[in-house]
């Protein structure tokens, strides 16, 4: 096996706060760029957008963050947390955003703590188990490349702080689908287990597929990036299947979402208002 397989076109590719959110070190999430709101922007389409984006992120993240002292390797312990840090920076970004067009006023804490489950917008693909480590690698490939093909079109967007998130992000991103091709080919060609395990994520993040599809249509996009990558290793992604029922855009989830929540939320709700 060879991670020259990877076709080159993925492989080419930058005191404080003492809220909770996503660690310290930064006084303002959006200093430095204009907020002001263009008078063509809608404000609640651009917070909607912001909001679902930004949920997407911080349980994607969450779920990255389930394999501290669990990955198989350190280096891939490392890069798994390091993929999710800048999941939690783009949520912080969006949810700051967020707060200051939806009329709320409120900061990003209040969107990550203080809400349920059927408050998220996230896509349910983000939220389900880690399960096995070929399903967190196919799972990431297909919301990175996903998300990588609407922060693109979102870089050139009207509102300036979205356009700004939106060409930070797409360099970070380029990144976690670069990952996770790599590893999609180093488990596609490695052992006849590897590869058996590699086809069966495929097979269980295909059937989300249409919600991402509904959420964002990026089907030219998604479908040409996990063509070059299954094609370097002769894996098929199934055909997409009839919708699931529900919709994460409208609140419906899962049975996992709540008691990833209930983890993640757990300290700030017992303390809240507290600083560290």
């Amino acid at each position: 096996m060879h991670d020259d397989h990877l076709p080159p076109s993925l492989a080419d590719g930058d005191g404080g706060d003492a809220r909770w959110a996503f660690g310290t070190g930064f006084e303002d999430p959006l200093y430095g760029v204009d907020s002001t709101l263009p008078a063509h922007v809608d404000a609640a389409e651009l917070a909607a957008c912001c909001l679902a984006l930004a949920d997407d992120a911080l349980i994607g993240a969450q779920r990255l963050a389930e394999w501290t002292t669990r990955a198989p390797e350190l280096e891939e312990e490392l890069a798994l947390a390091n993929i999710a840090l800048d999941l939690l920076g783009q949520a912080r970004l969006l949810y700051a955003r967020c707060g200051q067009v939806d009329g709320s006023a409120r900061d990003e804490d209040a969107y990550a703590y203080f809400r349920d489950a059927a408050d998220f917008r996230n896509v349910r693909l983000a939220e389900l188990p880690n399960g096995d480590f070929a399903f967190t690698i196919a799972r990431l490939l297909l919301l990175s490349s996903w998300r990588l093909a609407h922060f693109t079109r979102l870089a050139s967007t009207a509102d300036p702080v979205l356009a700004a998130v939106a060409a930070k992000g797409v360099k970070e991103l380029t990144y976690h689908r670069q990952y996770a091709a790599e590893w999609t080919v180093r488990l596609g060609d490695g052992t006849e287990e590897s590869r058996r395990r590699m086809h069966v994520a495929l097979g269980q993040v295909a059937a989300w597929l249409p919600e991402l599809y509904d959420a964002h249509d990026a089907r030219e996009e998604v479908g040409a990036v996990l063509a070059q990558v299954l094609d370097a290793v002769a894996l098929t992604l199934p055909d997409a299947a009839p919708p699931l029922p529900g919709h994460g855009r409208n609140g419906e989830h899962t049975e996992h979402l709540a008691p990833l929540l209930a983890e993640l939320q757990g300290l700030a709700r017992a303390h809240p208002g507290a600083t560290w």
